[in-house]
């Protein structure tokens, strides 16, 4: 009965991002159900904690839990692991600096281990930032790099520049841009897939047996030999964050 009773547990995970908050519920390992809602409110906690039974959730965030958020979740009626630098995770951590290490970061890294443990992974999330993190077979985390995302790129041309406007992602990519307009969807867009190929080919130096797993940004266009190393999963945060809440818990 124990054994029924684990695998149909429904937990609630929250991965509070720079832009917005994801709810995800996990039945587990899999994920059920995502939504998205405010970063600073949690405004749809509510009605999407009205529609599983949970038993417990955890929350892991880029930015300072406001006073509002902290209010919410200590209402909800089973208990709530908030991720921290102290919390015992799976893996190795050797980052130099763990407390200044965000939490998606991490629990990326260790998403990534659930999806293909006991291999070198290279997991690249290109939201705001486009974050490059290092596991080893052996679970160790080394860190990784952080780079603008293509929204901040996109913005910086046309705030820090006298005449350059803000173009919108969505249009032609021409490998050599036309007019100003696909010259700088071009730069940013193009410039993107090469920074991140180039990422992708120092670290195979490096790892010959690597994997990558790609989120946020599965739009972009890889060469062949690249894109057969690569997966795309949108809930490798959230995957990571269940399996700190999971590890936590002796399961």
């Amino acid at each position: 009965m124990a054994f029924f009773l684990y695998f149909c547990a429904v937990k609630l995970i929250i991965d509070i991002g720079n832009t917005v908050a994801k709810l995800v519920a996990f039945e587990g390992d899999e994920p059920l159900e995502e939504v998205k809602t405010s970063n600073e409110t949690l405004e749809g906690l509510q009605m999407f904690v009205s529609k599983y039974s949970f038993q417990r959730g955890i929350v892991g965030s880029v930015r300072d839990l406001s006073a509002q958020v902290r209010q919410s979740l200590a209402s909800l009626p089973f208990p709530v692991l908030e991720f921290t630098p102290d919390t015992p995770i799976p893996i190795h951590n050797r980052y130099r600096t763990p407390r200044s290490l965000g939490a998606d970061r991490l629990a990326a890294a260790i998403g990534g281990t659930v999806l293909k443990p006991g291999k070198d992974l290279l997991i690249i999330d290109a939201g705001t930032c486009i974050t490059y993190e290092v596991v080893d077979a052996r679970g160790n985390y080394w860190g990784g790099n952080i780079a603008p995302g293509m929204q901040m790129r996109l913005h910086a041309l046309h705030e820090y520049t006298a005449r350059l406007p803000l173009v919108s992602p969505d249009g032609e990519v021409p490998g050599i841009g036309y007019d100003t307009e696909t010259a700088i969807r071009s730069g940013i867009l193009r410039g993107m897939k090469y920074e991140i190929e180039g990422y992708i080919r120092s670290m195979i130096a490096k790892f010959p047996h690597l994997l990558v797993f790609l989120t946020g940004g599965d739009g972009i266009n890889f060469d062949n030999t690249i894109k057969n190393i690569i997966f795309a999963d949108k809930y490798i945060v959230p995957r990571g964050l269940n399996k700190i809440l999971d590890y936590n818990y002796g399961q």
